[in-house]
C-alpha cells in the first residue's frame, strides 16, 4: 500500500502519449462507432490538459495529436499532388434495372472463360456515395497527406483539411507500414447538410444546392478553421500505395481491416454469389435509399478475390472487375405552376412551389419549398419557370435552381404576402431574421396546436395531463378552437374522446380548474408571444406590475424593461396591437383566469438589475429553478452558458466545464453562500 502511495509519477511526455490514445480512442467511439463512452466535458478536460502538455513542453507535439485537427494557416493556393498509383474510375451501368447486375456477371465470367456450369462469382457489393474521392497516405501509421482525386494522375493536397474531419484517424490502430494509402469518400450527410443550409438561411447567407457539391467546396477551401465549420464525413473503401503491410485475399477483408484499424467502413455492405445475389443486393439497397443518412446514386460491385481482379485486370482507365450500378436521380426539371404560402406550427411562412408532377428521387413531388422570401428571390423563382427540383432521402423536396432562359416573358417576381393566408394576422420579417411570421399566435387556425401545449405546459399555465395526444383529439375534432375554449369543456365532451374514462376526464377538468390561479409571468409566458421567455416574462411583470400596464405599453415603455431590446419589444408590442389576440386575453380572464398584482418595482428595488448570472453544479441547499428565481426576484438575468457578457458563475459541487470557461474569461466565480450575499436581506 505504502509503494502505492509514492508510486512514480508519468513524465510528461508519458502523460502525453496516455492522453493522445485515450483521446483517439473516444474520437473512434463518437465519430465512427457512434457510440460515445464518455461526457463531452470529459473530453474536453482531457483535450485541455493535452493542449496544456504541449504548450509546455513543445517537443511532446506529434502530427498525429488531437490537437492538430483544426490548425494550420491560410494557404495561398493547393499543391498539386502525383499519385503513386493512379485513382482510376469504374464503368458505370445505366441499366437500373436487374439487368444490369445480370451484364456485369456475364462480362466477368466471360473475361474468367468461365463454363457455363460453373460456381457463381463471389462478389464484394457496396454502396456508391455521392461525394469526393480522396486518397489518404499513411507512413508508419500516421497521416501524412490526404489528396483528392483530380484527374486520377495528379490531385491536390487537401491534408489541412482533411484533418478537420473527426472520422479519419490520424493515426491507424495497429498499422505500422512503410506507406499504406487509404482511398474512399469524402461526403457530407443529409441532417448535417440540411442543418447547414438553415444556419445560411438563418443569417441569410447564400444556401448549398446539394451535399456532395458542398462537401466538395468545402475541402477545397484554402482556410482549414473555414472547413472545420461544414459538417464532412468519410468512408473508406480501397486502396493506393501499399508497402509493408500484407493485403488480405479479398475485398471485403480488406473493408474488415480497414475497421479494424479505426477508419470508417460503411455498414451497407455484403459479399454475395452470382448475379442473383447481386440483383438482391440492388433491389435491398433501392428499397432502402431514402431512409439512408446520405446520398448514393447507386451501388458498386466488385470481384471479391484480389487474385481474380488482377487476372481480370483493366481496360483503358477501368477495371474489369468492378462496376457502378445506378439509380433513377435524385434531381430532375420540371415547371412552377404557382407559389403558395404556408404556415407552420409555430407561425413561419414558406412559400411553396406547386410543381407540374415530376418523378425524382423515387416519388412523385408536386411541391417544392422555398423556405422564405430571400430565398426565392435570391434564387430567382417565379411562376411558370422551369426548374431543377432535388429530393433525396426524407428531405423536403426543393427547388435548387432556375432555368433563366426558359422564363415567360412577364414572369413576376416573388413578394411574401403583408398577411397571414390563414387568419388575416399581420406577417412580418423582424430585423436580422430571414422569416416572415404570422403575429396571430392564438388566434391562428394553424398554430393552434403548437399555442395550446405552450400554454399547458409546466412553466407556463402547468396544466397536467394536456399532451400531444389530448391536444390532437381536442382540435382535430373541433371541441377546441381558441384557448378560451379548454376552459369551456365540460365532463360530457371530454368523456367522449378515445381512451378518455370518466375518471380521466373528471382529472383533466381538475387541472384547468387549478391552472386558474397562476402568476402574471407564467400566464404572459403561456400566451406564447416571439421572443418572451420565462426571464422576459418576470422581468415585464416585475417593471409593470399588472397585466393591462403590459398590453397598453408603447414601444418606448417596453424598451425601459430590464433585457428587453428593441426587437422584443416590437415583438410584444406587435402581438398586444392584434385585436383578436387582445380578445382572448380578455376572454381568459372572464373564465377565471386570476393572478396577484400589484405595483410596478422601483429599479432600486432590483439590486441584480442588469447583472447576467450561470448556475452550475449542485449547491448546498438551493435546487437550480430556486437559486435562479431568487436571482431574478433580485433582477438578474440567469443564462445557461458562460460568455464574456457574464458577470458570475455560481458554482456548487461537480461544476465542470462551466468552471472552467469562467477561469479562463476572468468571470467571477461564487459559491452559494456568495450569491447569497449579493441578494436584498429581505430575501428568504
Amino acid at each position: 500500500m505504502q509503494d502505492d502511495l509514492f508510486a512514480a509519477q508519468p513524465t510528461p511526455a508519458e502523460r502525453a502519449a496516455a492522453l493522445r490514445a485515450q483521446l483517439q480512442h473516444h474520437a473512434h467511439r463518437y465519430y465512427v462507432l457512434d457510440d460515445p463512452q464518455i461526457p463531452d466535458a470529459e473530453y474536453d478536460r482531457l483535450f485541455r490538459e493535452l493542449q496544456a502538455l504541449e504548450a509546455e513542453h513543445p517537443e511532446l507535439l506529434t502530427p498525429d495529436s488531437p490537437t492538430q485537427r483544426v490548425l494550420g494557416k491560410v494557404l495561398d493556393g493547393l499543391t498539386p499532388v502525383r499519385h503513386a498509383v493512379p485513382m482510376l474510375s469504374i464503368d458505370t451501368e445505366t441499366d437500373t434495372s436487374p439487368e444490369g447486375a445480370r451484364n456485369f456477371d456475364i462480362r466477368v465470367r466471360n473475361a474468367l472463360k468461365l463454363a457455363d456450369d460453373a460456381p457463381p462469382i463471389e462478389y464484394a457489393a457496396e454502396l456508391k456515395f455521392d461525394g469526393l474521392a480522396m486518397n489518404l497516405r499513411y507512413e508508419h501509421g500516421v497521416l501524412v497527406q490526404a489528396a483528392t482525386r483530380g484527374d486520377g494522375e495528379t490531385g491536390e493536397d487537401v491534408t489541412q483539411n482533411v484533418r478537420t474531419i473527426g472520422q479519419i484517424p490520424l493515426r491507424l490502430h495497429g498499422v505500422d507500414a512503410e506507406v499504406l494509402e487509404v482511398r474512399g469518400e469524402v461526403y457530407m450527410r443529409r441532417d448535417d447538410f440540411e442543418a447547414l443550409n438553415e444556419r445560411q438561411r438563418q443569417r441569410g447567407d447564400k444556401t448549398f444546392i446539394n451535399p456532395r457539391n458542398t462537401a466538395a467546396g468545402a475541402i477545397r477551401q484554402l482556410d482549414p478553421a473555414l472547413v472545420a465549420q461544414r459538417p464532412l464525413s468519410f468512408f473508406a473503401y480501397g486502396l493506393g500505395e501499399v508497402q509493408g503491410w500484407a493485403l488480405p485475399p479479398t475485398h471485403g477483408a480488406l473493408l474488415d481491416a480497414f475497421a479494424a484499424m479505426g477508419l470508417p467502413v460503411c455498414a451497407d455492405r455484403a459479399v454475395v454469389l452470382g448475379a442473383d445475389g447481386l440483383v438482391a443486393f440492388h433491389a435491398a439497397i433501392g428499397a432502402k435509399r431514402d431512409s439512408l443518412p446520405f446520398d448514393i446514386d447507386g451501388v458498386v460491385y466488385k470481384v471479391n478475390a484480389l487474385a481474380l481482379q488482377q487476372q481480370l485486370g483493366f481496360k483503358t482507365r477501368e477495371p474489369r472487375w468492378a462496376v457502378a450500378h445506378k439509380y433513377p436521380a435524385q434531381e430532375q426539371l420540371t415547371t412552377v405552376l404557382a407559389i403558395d404560402v404556408q404556415v407552420g406550427r409555430t407561425g413561419k411562412l414558406t412559400p411553396v412551389a406547386k410543381l407540374a408532377p415530376v418523378f425524382v428521387g423515387g416519388v412523385t413531388v408536386t411541391n417544392a419549398t422555398l423556405h422564405n422570401e430571400l430565398e426565392a428571390r435570391r434564387k430567382d423563382v417565379r411562376v411558370g419557370d422551369t426548374v431543377i427540383v432535388r429530393r433525396a432521402g426524407d428531405v423536403i423536396p426543393e427547388v435548387v435552381g432556375v432555368l433563366p432562359d426558359k422564363r415567360p416573358e412577364g414572369a413576376a417576381e416573388f413578394t411574401m404576402p403583408a398577411c397571414c393566408p390563414v387568419c388575416g394576422s399581420a406577417a412580418v420579417r423582424e430585423e436580422g431574421e430571414a422569416d416572415h411570421r404570422c403575429t396571430g399566435g392564438l388566434f391562428c387556425s394553424a398554430q393552434r396546436k403548437q399555442a395550446l401545449l405552450h400554454f399547458a405546459q409546466r412553466r407556463a399555465l402547468d396544466i397536467e395531463g394536456l399532451g400531444d395526444k389530448l391536444v390532437d383529439q381536442l382540435v382535430d375534432g373541433g371541441v377546441v378552437k381558441t384557448l378560451p375554449d379548454l376552459y369551456r369543456l365540460g365532463l360530457n365532451a371530454l368523456a367522449t374522446l378515445e381512451r378518455m374514462a370518466d375518471k380521466s376526464a373528471l382529472n383533466m377538468l381538475a387541472a384547468l380548474e387549478a391552472s386558474k390561479q397562476t402568476t402574471l409571468p407564467r400566464f404572459l409566458f403561456g400566451l406564447g408571444i416571439r421572443h418572451v421567455g420565462e426571464a422576459t416574462a418576470k422581468a415585464l411583470a416585475r417593471h409593470f406590475g399588472a397585466l393591462d400596464a403590459v398590453m397598453d405599453a408603447s414601444l418606448e415603455q417596453l424598451t425601459e424593461v430590464a433585457d428587453v431590446g428593441p426587437v422584443v419589444a416590437q415583438s410584444i408590442h406587435t402581438f398586444f396591437q392584434q385585436p383578436h389576440n387582445r380578445e382572448v386575453v380578455e376572454q381568459l380572464r372572464a373564465c377565471g383566469l386570476t393572478w396577484p398584482e400589484g405595483a410596478p418595482a422601483p429599479r432600486e428595488a432590483l439590486p441584480l438589475a442588469g447583472k447576467t448570472f450561470v448556475i452550475t453544479g449542485t449547491l448546498p441547499t438551493l435546487g437550480r429553478d430556486e437559486a435562479k428565481a431568487l436571482l431574478e426576484a433580485a433582477g438578474a438575468k440567469v443564462a445557461g452558458s458562460v460568455s464574456k457578457k457574464t458577470d458570475y458563475l455560481v458554482a456548487g459541487a461537480e461544476a465542470g466545464s462551466k468552471l472552467a470557461k469562467a477561469q479562463e474569461l476572468g468571470v467571477a466565480v461564487l459559491d452559494e453562500a456568495g450569491m447569497r450575499a449579493l441578494l436584498p436581506t429581505t430575501t428568504p
